[in-house]
């Protein structure tokens, strides 16, 4: 017994230091890296993945898979050691590679580039909240699917996080909705080695992490030696058992763990150990090997029975699926929908319709009746507010609250927590079977932003709906009125900006919103009620991103160009222009994104070249309007803050009305 005890320890040794060893050597020929972190982590990633994490690197898709997310990205090398030893399509010329161009082995990991990577990671505290997010899908799916005989949605979440992760406030947010929600699948590792950039931590960071998460409603679990593999294992089973609650095991371990001269500094943290302290530090480790990239054939065996573990597992979960299947095969059908994201034919026919007869309707209010149609075709269309769903309209009807005692439900909560509910729609997704949305004030787009950046960076088909969406808000004034968030939404590449004129365009919108499978959509609603146009004019107006509303019949000698609740206001100065014998065109360009997408021969037709006579309208400031209107053309916006005062009395004092728009387009002829 102690013969096969030590053995054990051996081979746990050679393992943990191949982790330490391949991480320095990667490093250090990048020149460039953060070694501590892997260092230190190396026992913990090695039980996780060897001993407790159900995983199948021949399929790192396999829906029923365990899910791991290294939250501090700066410790990639963990992760990639990792994949490669147990065998995912990473091969060791791609840690030779490390964060050089075109490799596999980025500097922090992305989604979609290497494969067994769950999702994109660096900026801290997001893949804290994005972890959040896949057991929130784990539950809801389990509840939604899983019969006491097949239950085909049974795995956890597993999250590395560091202190840096912990003093960012999206991590706060998320583990209190986790705590709240009781997702007890979702199991954190908290490298609690008290070092940041800086220096350590005491210098900014002496709250009691415990008391916070036991605050929480989390399961706190300690361990003082974060390098003994024992002692992590039976902390990761003690928290697998079904507590209720999230689980944060707390790892006392030592930054860049065997190197003598850096262990336990902030030298460790973010540049590589150099040629001379990597030597030392293998001395140290007990290292035989001589040449850098060494894996021992011991350590690469143990490592590769996650192969063949991994096989049998997700065999085992065909069987369950394929009895799944044939006991309820709507369930199957649904739960094939949800992962492949199937949209039955008529589904666009399924969804409202608007004429102008009904009368003026907030585009908020459109988006909420379209979003419940939508959500009777596409059950796995889930999501929430930010504490607004009532003036966000993004509740759905026919559903109740997710909730801990109710996770087959759709509705989500986020409470006061825009940042995290934009990270954990993020997670939702990765997770994969749910198509989530959520809501808030369009003025706290700043507060979900960096979320929006990392799911258009993911190319993520999430979808975020911003109402009240400018200056129109009115008395609550200018710290809810938005003027620059327009701007700095289509600042970020690969997102989508919607602004609809009107109920219509606002349906249209969301089957554009449903239909993109590369990227996240932001739909921009406006709290005050609009006429509703004409239908044949609007309908297909938002696919193409731009396109002439109104037209004159003669030549256009001036272009009046708007979004959203401003295209109303440009067809009415268009009607006075043309009393005025004045040949005016008015175009809508509900998306910028969509509409450059066109070819030049369509968007030389909407807005031809030669006509030099062109206004912008759009409450929000002014910038980026220039490539519409060019040196020769006025935009009417806002480059400064709202006031508070009824939304039409605003609007008035700032300009928008047709007589404004009708003066500048005078006096832009005369010159």
């Amino acid at each position: 017994m102690n013969s096969g005890t030590n053995e054990q320890s051996t081979i746990d040794n050679l393992c943990i230091n191949t982790i330490r060893t391949l991480s320095m050597d990667a490093i250090q020929k990048a020149n460039s890296g953060h070694p501590g972190a892997p260092m230190g982590l190396a026992p913990a990633g090695y039980v996780l993945w060897t001993r407790i994490m159900k995983h199948n690197p021949n399929n790192p898709d396999w829906p029923d898979r365990d899910r791991f997310v290294l939250s501090g990205g700066h410790g990639s090398m963990l992760l990639y050691c990792l994949l490669h030893l147990t065998g995912y399509d990473l091969s060791l010329d791609e840690i030779r590679a490390f964060r050089q161009w075109g490799s596999k082995t980025p500097g922090h990991p992305e989604y979609g580039h290497t494969p067994g990577v769950e999702t994109t990671t660096g900026p801290l505290g997001q893949g804290f909240a994005n972890a959040v997010g896949m057991a929130m899908a784990e539950r809801h799916l389990a509840a939604c699917f899983n019969q006491p005989e097949n239950e085909i949605v049974d795995h956890h979440t597993y999250v590395m996080c560091g202190d840096g992760d912990l003093m960012e406030g999206v991590s706060s947010e998320a583990a209190s909705l986790a705590g709240h929600l009781g997702l007890s699948r979702l199991i954190c590792l908290y490298d609690d080695n008290k070092i940041s950039i800086e220096g350590k931590t005491d210098i900014a960071f002496t709250e009691d992490v415990t008391k916070r998460f036991e605050a929480y409603g989390w399961q706190v679990i300690e361990v003082s030696d974060g390098s003994d593999p024992k002692a992590i294992e039976k902390a990761l089973l003690e928290a697998k058992a079904e507590t209720g609650k999230p689980s944060i095991i707390r790892l006392k371990t030592i930054i860049a763990h065997g190197s003598p001269n850096k262990q336990g500094t902030a030298d460790a943290h973010g540049a590589p150990l150099g040629e001379e302290e990597i030597k030392l530090t293998k001395a140290a480790l007990g290292w035989e090997e001589t040449e850098p990239f060494a894996i021992p054939q011991l350590a690469l065996d143990a490592f590769r029975r996650c192969r063949p573990k991994g096989e049998e597992a997700e065999s085992s979960w065909m069987e369950t699926y394929k009895d799944f299947s044939r006991k309820h095969p709507e369930l199957a059908d649904s739960w094939l929908n949800g992962l492949t994201r199937f949209m039955p034919c008529d589904w666009e026919d399924r969804l409202p319709k608007f004429n102008p007869e009904e009368g003026p309707m907030a585009t908020r209010a459109a988006s909420g009746k379209v979003l419940n149609a939508a959500a009777d075709i596409f059950p796995s269309l889930m999501g929430g507010s930010a504490d607004l769903a009532p003036s966000n309209k993004t509740y759905i009807d026919n559903s109740h609250e997710f909730q801990k005692s109710h996770y087959d439900g759709r509705n989500i909560r986020f409470g006061v927590r825009e940042f995290a509910m934009g990270a954990i729609m993020s997670g939702m997704f990765l997770h994969g079977g749910i198509r989530p949305y959520g809501g808030t004030f369009l003025v706290f787009a700043d507060y979900v932003r960096p979320a929006i950046r990392l799911a258009a960076l993911m190319k993520l088909p999430v979808i975020f709906v911003f109402t009240h969406d400018s200056v129109a808000v009115g008395e609550d004034g200018p710290t809810h009125q938005p003027v620059e968030h327009l701007a700095s939404l289509r600042a970020i590449p690969n997102l989508t900006v919607i602004r609809p004129a009107d109920a219509t365009e606002t349906g249209e919108a969301w089957k554009k919103a449903l239909m993109i499978n590369d990227r996240p959509v932001a739909l921009i609603l406006s709290r005050q009620k609009l006429p509703i146009l004409n239908a044949e004019q609007t309908a297909r107006g938002v696919h193409y991103g731009g396109y002439i509303l109104s037209d004159c019949k003669d030549k256009p000698e001036m272009i009046l160009i708007a979004t959203g609740a401003e295209v109303h206001i440009a067809l009415e100065a268009q009607k006075i222009l043309l009393n005025k014998e004045v040949a005016t065109r008015v175009v809508n360009i509900p998306s910028w994104e969509i509409y450059e997408k066109r070819l030049d021969s369509y968007k030389n037709r909407i807005l031809p070249p030669k006509i030099k006579n062109r206004i912008a309208i759009e409450a929000g400031i002014s910038m980026g309007w220039e490539r519409y209107v060019g040196l020769d053309g006025k935009v009417i916006g806002i480059d400064g803050f709202g006031a508070s005062a009824p939304g039409g009395t605003v609007l008035e004092k700032y300009g928008f009305t047709a007589e404004k728009i009708v003066d500048t387009a005078l006096q832009l002829l005369k010159k």
